[in-house]
């Protein structure tokens, strides 16, 4: 059966690399996006111009109609979904939880969590056995991120915690849940920190001496979602340089 896989946040980053790395395993990808219709479809484009079968859709993952209509849209462009990246996900301005602004620990919480819930929980009521899920969490979620922002690091650590919960209550459904856990990625979501040299400024906190790529995390990625990690479940696989 071809596997269809889902990316959520595909238009960009790590989620755009991902498409492109699941495409070369002969994934037929939909390219979910909330508003970077162009970027989607770019990518969408460069999977087809590959040979492979792509499709772009818009979805705003923290709206439960739109997760659905993403998978329906997946399903009947593509076929039967088997899996899904679950990427989706923003920041907010770096700054103390004290100054915190409410709006922003909403809009932080619902897309990192609600919406990746939403995309979790429509993928355990389509996927059948052989299916699987990677959830795209982060190495902030053990480290708490003081300073910069706590409550997205809760976000993904409320993801980590749905990767262990969702794989055991998949396993004798044939359907595995894992999750990667990048550290600092040379991506453009750390515009959005209010920063946009901040990658830059924290390269000295990383054993390793440098950034990762989104290719790198793709790679973790792309192997979870493969038969070579068929009896892999539950877990979730560090990519952070040493951090």
């Amino acid at each position: 059966m071809d596997k269809v896989t889902i990316v959520t946040g595909g238009s960009r980053g790590i989620g755009a690399a991902a498409c492109l790395r699941l495409a070369r395993d002969g994934h037929r990808i939909a390219v979910g996006y909330q508003r970077a219709a162009a970027a989607a479809e770019d990518i969408a484009a460069a999977v087809r111009a590959d040979g492979g079968h792509a499709v772009a859709v818009r979805a705003d993952t923290a709206v439960e109609d739109d997760v659905v209509r993403l998978f329906d849209a997946a399903a009947a462009e593509l076929g039967p979904v088997t899996g899904l990246v679950n990427n989706a996900g923003v920041i907010s301005p770096l700054g103390r939880l004290a100054d915190l602004r409410t709006e922003d620990l909403r809009h932080v919480m619902e897309v990192n969590v609600i919406g990746a819930f939403l995309c979790a929980r429509q993928a355990a009521r389509v996927l059948t056995d052989g299916g699987a899920i990677v959830n795209v969490s982060s190495g902030a979620a053990t480290l708490g991120s003081p300073h910069d922002y706590i409550h997205y690091a809760a976000s993904k650590a409320a993801l980590d915690a749905l990767t262990i919960g969702l794989a055991k209550e998949l396993a004798a459904e044939g359907i595995r849940v894992n999750g990667v856990a990048p550290g600092f990625i040379d991506t453009d979501i750390h515009l959005a920190s209010g920063d946009p040299d901040r990658a830059e400024h924290v390269v000295g906190r990383i054993p390793m001496g440098r950034l990762g790529t989104p290719d790198e995390i793709a790679e973790a990625i792309a192997w979870l979602l493969s038969d070579a990690a068929s009896y892999a479940t539950g877990t979730t696989i560090r990519v952070a340089g040493g951090t």
